[in-house]
C-alpha cells in the first residue's frame, strides 16, 4: 500500500486528489505484471475495464490503418496512464492496440471507480479532457478515433459541449441605424442584407434592437406610416454577453425573455450578434432543445408531460459527466419556463390585474437550486392601493395565486407543507406589508424566527413588475445595514447547529429507514447553504444562488482561495449525488424520489469523497464559530 501511495503522489492528476481520497484510491488499485511482451488491448476488439498507470516498464500504443499497418506509435512509460479516453468516450473497446514490454508492471483502477473520480474532482477530470483535446488537433489521430455520435455516457463530448465558449463561433457582424431612421429604410436594409435584426445606435452606443418580428407586429399590424422613426418601435431591452462566456450560458440568458438575439461584447467593444437558432444548432442533441420545447407548450397537460420527462434527461446528463452546477441551472431553467407558462395561462383566463404586481420564488427555487424533489415556494407582491380598493385587489391576487398553485400541483410541483405559497393569504400582500415583514424578521429576530423565514432571504423575481421586487429587495438590504448583529448571530447559530454526518471513527453516520441504513443528503448540504447565506447577507452580497454567493464572497476577499474551492466542490458534489439518487428512485425503482442515500451502495470513491467533504464542513463550521463566538 505504501508503495502505491508514494507512487501516485508523483503521478498527475492523482496528485491533485485530497490525501485521504488518494490513500483510498491506492487501496483499490491492483498490480498487474507482464513477464514477457504481451498484447494487452487490440484496437476495436478488447474491452477496457481498467485504467492502467505504468509503474515499471512501458506500454506501446498504436492504431491499425485499413491495411492493418500500425500507425502513430506512442510510448506510455512510467507514470503514464492508458485507458482514460476509451472509458470517457464510453467505448466498450480500446481505441488503440497496446503492447506491454517484458517486465512491465501497471496499477489498475476499475473503470467505474475512475468515472466516480471524474465526477468528483473537476481538476482530475479536466486533465484527461485537455489531454484528449490536444491529441484531437492531430488530424491523423482524429481520423482513427471513432466517437459515439449519440453522446450517451460520453464524458468528453459532454465536457466540450458545456465548456465551449462564445468566442469559438463567429458572431454575425452588426448592422446599425440611427434612432431617427424611418422604419421603411430599416426594412429595406434588412431585406437587402438578409438580416433578421438590426441594432439602433446613438453616439457610438447600442440603445435598442429592431427585428423582423417587431416590424410585422408593431408597424405592419398597426398600419404605422413608413416614415415612423425606428426608435418609436424598437425594443429598449436586449441581451448582451461577453465573448468568454459559455455557449449554454448565452442560451440560458435568452430563455427567460422573448429575445431571439444576443449581442456579443468584448469589454466596451461590440463584436456582433448570434441568434437563438444558431446557438441551438451548436448544441444539437442538448437539453437546451428540450427547454425550447417546454417554452412552446401551452396547456397544463403538455407541461405535465414535459416535467415527467425531466428525470430521464437529468440522468443522461449526469451519466455523461456534466457538472452538477450546470445540471442545476438546466433543471431550474426548465422549472422557470413551466412556471412562466402557467402564470401566463392563468393571466390570460382572468380579467386584467387591478394593480401592478411581482411574482417571486423563494428557497431552493429562489436560489436556482431545484432538484427533482421539489415543492412550491412562492409569493406575490402587489402595489399599494387606496383603502377603498384594498379588498378588491387582495381578492383578485389570492384567486390568481390559487389558480397558479393548483396548476403547478397538477403538473407535479406539490403544495408546500409549510404553506410558503402565494395561495396562502400570509404570502400575498402589498409592498408596504412585505416591507413590514422583512423589518420584523431582521430587527426582532430570534433563532426560531430565522429558521422559519430564512427562505424569504433567498427570493428571486420571476414575473410581473420587476420594480416592485427591486424596491423590496433594496429595502431588505437597507434593513440589514441598519440592523444589529442579533439577526446575523441567529443565522450563524442555526447554521452551526447541524452536525456533519461523521461518527467518531470517521465513517458516515446513518439512521434506519425501512430496514435500510441511510443519511439525508439535503440536510447534509444545509450547513453550506446556511453559512454562505449568512456570510452573503453580512457582507451585503446581493445574490441568491449559493454558487454565485460563494463566487462573490471569494472575489470580495470574504472567502479565501481554499475555502472557496472546497465549498464549491463540496456543495456541487453533493448536489450531483442528490440528483443521481433521485433519478434512480424514479427511473429504476419506480418510486417517489427522496433525498435519502445508502452509503453502502455508493462507489468506494464516492464514500471517500463524502467523508472528506463532511470533515471539511466541520472545519469550516469551527472557523465561523470562532468568528462569531456562537
Amino acid at each position: 500500500m505504501d508503495r502505491r501511495i508514494a507512487f501516485l503522489k508523483s503521478v498527475r492528476p492523482f496528485n491533485l486528489l485530497p490525501t485521504t481520497v488518494l490513500n483510498d484510491v491506492a487501496g483499490m488499485m491492483e498490480f498487474c505484471s507482464f513477464e514477457q511482451e504481451t498484447t494487452v488491448y487490440v484496437q476495436g476488439e478488447s474491452e477496457v475495464n481498467t485504467i492502467d498507470v505504468v509503474l515499471e516498464g512501458q506500454y506501446d500504443a498504436s492504431f491499425y490503418d485499413s491495411e492493418q499497418v500500425l500507425k502513430l506509435k506512442e510510448i506510455y512509460d512510467v507514470s503514464s496512464i492508458y485507458g482514460a479516453s476509451s472509458v470517457l468516450l464510453n467505448k466498450k473497446k480500446s481505441i488503440r492496440t497496446v503492447i506491454a514490454r517484458a517486465g512491465t508492471v501497471v496499477l489498475c483502477l476499475d473503470k467505474e471507480e475512475f468515472k466516480s473520480l471524474c465526477r468528483s474532482y473537476d481538476d482530475f477530470f479536466h486533465h484527461f479532457t485537455e489531454q484528449f483535446g490536444q491529441k484531437m488537433l492531430n488530424d491523423e489521430y482524429a481520423h482513427f478515433v471513432k466517437r459515439d455520435s449519440t453522446r450517451e455516457g460520453n464524458f468528453i463530448d459532454a465536457d466540450f459541449i458545456f465548456t465551449r465558449r462564445i468566442n469559438t463561433i463567429f458572431p454575425r457582424p452588426l448592422v446599425t441605424c440611427s434612432p431617427d431612421t424611418p422604419v421603411s429604410e430599416v426594412a429595406a436594409k434588412m431585406v437587402e442584407k438578409e438580416l433578421n435584426c438590426m441594432y439602433v445606435e446613438k453616439n457610438g452606443e447600442i440603445k435598442r434592437i429592431i427585428t423582423k418580428d417587431i416590424l410585422i407586429k408593431k408597424v405592419l399590424a398597426n398600419a404605422l406610416p413608413a416614415s415612423t422613426p425606428v426608435k418609436d418601435v424598437a425594443k429598449k431591452k436586449f441581451v448582451t454577453i461577453h465573448k468568454d462566456a459559455l455557449l449554454y450560458e448565452a442560451l440560458l440568458a435568452l430563455y427567460p425573455s422573448e429575445h431571439e438575439f444576443v449581442l456579443v461584447t468584448d469589454g466596451e467593444r461590440n463584436l456582433g450578434y448570434i441568434s437563438r437558432y444558431r446557438l441551438l444548432t451548436e448544441h444539437a442533441q442538448s437539453p437546451l432543445v428540450f427547454i425550447q420545447s417546454v417554452k412552446l407548450s401551452n396547456t397544463v397537460e403538455e407541461l405535465k408531460d414535459k416535467w415527467q420527462k425531466v428525470p430521464a434527461l437529468i440522468a443522461k446528463l449526469l451519466e455523461r459527466g456534466v457538472n452538477a452546477e450546470i445540471v442545476n441551472r438546466i433543471v431550474t431553467t426548465i422549472n422557470d419556463e413551466i412556471l412562466l407558462r402557467v402564470i401566463e395561462g392563468v393571466r390570460n383566463e382572468m380579467p386584467p390585474a387591478p394593480a401592478k404586481y411581482a411574482f417571486m420564488v423563494m428557497g431552493s427555487e429562489g436560489r436556482q437550486e431545484q432538484t427533482l424533489v421539489t415543492d412550491q415556494d412562492n409569493a406575490i407582491i402587489y402595489e399599494d392601493k387606496a383603502n377603498e380598493h384594498r379588498e378588491e385587489v387582495r381578492e383578485y391576487f389570492l384567486d390568481f395565486a390559487n389558480r397558479i398553485s393548483t396548476n403547478l400541483n397538477e403538473i407535479g410541483f406539490s403544495y408546500c407543507d409549510g404553506g410558503f405559497m402565494a395561495k396562502n393569504p400570509k404570502w400575498t400582500h402589498s409592498l408596504s406589508h412585505w416591507k413590514g415583514n422583512y423589518d420584523q424578521w431582521i430587527n426582532e429576530s430570534v433563532p426560531d424566527t430565522v429558521i422559519k423565514f430564512a427562505t424569504f432571504f433567498d427570493c428571486r423575481f420571476v414575473y410581473g413588475d420587476r420594480k416592485l421586487f427591486n424596491e423590496l429587495k433594496e429595502y431588505m438590504v437597507d434593513c440589514l445595514q441598519k440592523s444589529k448583529s442579533k439577526f446575523l448571530y441567529s443565522l450563524a447559530s442555526n447554521a452551526l447547529h447541524f452536525e456533519p454526518q461523521l461518527t467518531l471513527f470517521n465513517s458516515i453516520r446513518t439512521f434506519s429507514k425501512d430496514e435500510r441504513k441511510v443519511f439525508d443528503m439535503k440536510k447534509s448540504m444545509t450547513p453550506i447553504v446556511d453559512l454562505v447565506r449568512m456570510l452573503a447577507l453580512k457582507n451585503r452580497v446581493i445574490e441568491t444562488n449559493t454558487g454565485k454567493r460563494m463566487q462573490r464572497l471569494h472575489a470580495g476577499g470574504f472567502l479565501n482561495d481554499n475555502q472557496y474551492k472546497e465549498l464549491m466542490h463540496a456543495y456541487y458534489y453533493m448536489m450531483g449525488m442528490r440528483l443521481k439518487q433521485q433519478t434512480s428512485y424514479i427511473l429504476q425503482q419506480f418510486t417517489m424520489p427522496t433525498n435519502l442515500v445508502e452509503p453502502d451502495k455508493l462507489a468506494k470513491v464516492e464514500q471517500a469523497t463524502l467523508r472528506e467533504i463532511f470533515k471539511y464542513i466541520k472545519d469550516f463550521q469551527t472557523t465561523i464559530h470562532l468568528e462569531f463566538k456562537v
